[in-house]
């Protein structure tokens, strides 16, 4: 486990030889892109992102283990952006209230279903865990 949080980190650079890094954790920061993060993608299994910058989500799809990933409050804004997750297919918990996407919704439950639809493998969504029809 790896915590940069809180740091005004702009980038994520340093990380390449940590090849048993499984969380990295860098909330509150300024990071703006996911950039960086691929010379972890093999190993990484949680991402605690929260309270950065990002507006776009190019790269997350090389992480194929990541289970968490904690991205509240940043700056995703468009659908095409949120479906990027469809690639991560270990990812189970997501957290991603306080982005304007989420707060562009007409209410909670939109946003839940719209969400869970997109990202079908996803069990837990704002620290709800999802109910889907099983018929």
């Amino acid at each position: 486990k790896l915590s940069l949080s809180s740091n005004m980190i702009d980038k994520i650079v340093g990380i390449a030889g940590m090849r048993n890094l499984k969380i990295l954790s860098l909330g509150r920061n300024n990071i703006k892109s996911f950039a960086g993060i691929e010379t972890v993608s093999e190993t990484l299994e949680e991402l605690w992102i929260s309270y950065n910058n990002i507006d776009k989500m190019k790269g997350i799809g090389a992480m194929k283990n990541l289970r968490v990933l904690y991205m509240s409050n940043n700056m995703i804004k468009e659908w095409v952006e949120f479906n990027r997750l469809q690639d991560c297919p270990a990812l189970r918990d997501l957290v991603f209230i306080g982005n304007p996407i989420c707060e562009n919704q007409p209410d909670v439950e939109t946003w839940r279903n719209q969400a869970s639809n997109r990202i079908q493998q996803i069990t837990k969504l704002d620290g709800i865990p999802i109910v889907r029809d099983t018929e």
